[in-house]
């Protein structure tokens, strides 16, 4: 039911589940993911107990930074670590600076390992809960740009024996997480335990994981790993690149590749290709990275470029001047809630005095018949590389103001810096635009491309006589 003539009452507790804020979480990261140059800035983690059993997921001993061990490394041993041949080549090439983070992940601070001071996050085979804090830092750094490596494990592989293995764990940033918990990367982690098994990689010439400046990618290993479920239906940009033996299409896929805001991801399903069997003493390794029935270096090696924003067709953080084509907006349906947006208290709703225009939820502006303002804003980045940003939304206006000359209740849609300096004004819809239904409106953001910016909706009633102002299926489409 779409409009009311009366003033609105309601209860601003009615959306406390949802409301971050209530709950002692940041909703609205301003910070800038920081400017991909060469060279390309990779962040290992080894703050959740990647050197747990017989796992030793690092690629030096020396942390944060491995040149503390050898500042010019020529071979795997060089550096000490299961993952050294990852980072020694890498390192090797010139055009890459690898840390290594080994406390709780930040994104907006002022720790040197912060992932703002970073491209691509690496995860290899966590074995702790990721924190809350630490969730929506991570999430906020993909939506922003950044590139985001997960490996997994088989389902069972509790190194650590806290209840928690790879699957679970990862399954859980991407389910249970402040900034979107609506299937993200369009994938889900299978729960399985293969024993063993050589994938073989997708028919696809283009691909810049696997054809890319490190190798052609035909095949790689499963010693004990698991594989992915996609769901295109969710993130249209999922894609499977290798698949296990007799699998295809949406199930099976033991290495994919998707998007999430402005930012890149990459999951692979068994640590063991990873393994270059030349860590730290009392392990039990395996030389998976080398195995001669696979190309195990070539795709680990591709894929951290393309995270990176070194391939041709651009990447993660601010690439410097590439563009993906991607929907920005984070919960713009609302039907998380208040999840990615910042509103007053019972903005967010799904009240039956006015109705959303798909879904359940929708924003509701004003509406009380006396002096009052709400505001609803998102912050989000647009990508240096596009030259399309087209903001859209559908607004719905129904009002007991009687005139048809007087602007009494108005409704801002305007752009801020991170300072919150207006930077324009969009737009002004007020109680003369009253109409039935939705109407969807349209403006180009292009010209703050390069930049973090909020969207900001105001909405400023008058003494007597409500207007509302009705808000849902949000958009920012960059190409």
């Amino acid at each position: 039911m779409l409009g009311l003539t009366g003033p609105r009452y309601r209860l601003g507790a009615v959306l406390a589940g949802f409301t971050l804020v209530a709950t002692g979480v940041a909703v609205q990261v301003t910070a800038t993911p920081a400017a991909a140059a060469t060279p390309h800035r990779i962040l290992f983690d080894n703050g959740h107990a990647e050197t747990a059993g017989n796992a030793d997921w690092i690629i030096s001993t020396s942390q944060p930074d491995p040149l503390g061990e050898d500042s010019s490394p020529s071979a795997e041993t060089d550096w000490t670590g299961a993952i050294s041949s990852w980072g020694v080549a890498l390192q090797k090439t010139g055009d890459y600076s690898l840390k290594t983070a080994t406390g709780a992940l930040t994104y907006g601070g002022s720790s040197t390992t912060d992932l703002s001071n970073f491209d691509t996050l690496v995860l290899p085979e966590p074995n702790t809960l990721f924190t809350t804090a630490e969730k929506t830092a991570i999430m906020t750094f993909v939506k922003n740009g950044g590139g985001l490596f997960m490996v997994s494990d088989h389902t069972g592989a509790d190194r650590n024996n806290d209840g928690y293995d790879a699957v679970e764990i990862l399954n859980d940033l991407m389910t249970n997480n402040s900034v979107d918990s609506t299937d993200p990367f369009g994938f889900s982690i299978d729960s399985l335990s293969i024993s063993s098994d050589y994938p073989s990689a997708i028919s696809d010439s283009s691909d810049p994981v696997l054809h890319g400046s490190f190798g052609t990618v035909t095949k790689s290993l499963i010693a004990s790993g698991t594989t992915a479920t996609l769901k295109p239906a969710d993130n249209a940009n999922v894609k499977g690149l290798l698949y296990r033996t007799g699998y295809s299409g949406n199930t099976g896929a033991f290495f994919a590749t998707s998007t999430f805001g402005s930012g890149r991801v990459a999951f692979w399903g068994d640590s063991s290709p990873i393994d270059d069997d030349t860590g730290q003493s009392g392990n039990t390794l395996y030389d998976g990275w080398n195995d001669s029935g696979a190309t195990n270096a070539a795709l680990a090696l591709n894929a951290t470029e393309w995270l990176a924003g070194g391939s041709s067709d651009g990447g993660g953080g601010d690439d410097g001047g590439t563009c993906t084509s991607a929907q920005l907006l984070g919960n713009n349906g609302f039907e998380s809630g208040s999840s990615t947006w910042t509103a007053t208290s019972g903005v967010i709703t799904d009240s039956s005095d006015e109705s959303a225009r798909t879904g359940s939820y929708y924003a509701w502006l004003d509406g009380y018949g006396s002096a009052h303002t709400d505001t609803l804003s998102q912050s989000v980045t647009v990508p240096s590389g596009c030259t399309t940003a087209a903001l859209s939304f559908y607004l719905h206006i129904d009002t007991a103001e009687t005139t048809t000359s007087t602007a009494y209740d108005t409704l801002k849609v305007q752009v801020l810096n991170s300072s919150g300096t207006v930077l324009s004004t969009l737009a002004t819809y007020s109680n003369l635009n009253a109409a039935s239904g939705y109407t969807q409106r349209g403006f180009s953001l292009a010209s703050y491309a390069g930049q973090t910016v909020t969207l900001k909706f105001t909405g400023t009633e008058g003494s007597t006589l409500q207007t509302s102002f009705v808000i849902d299926d949000t958009a920012l489409n960059v190409s």
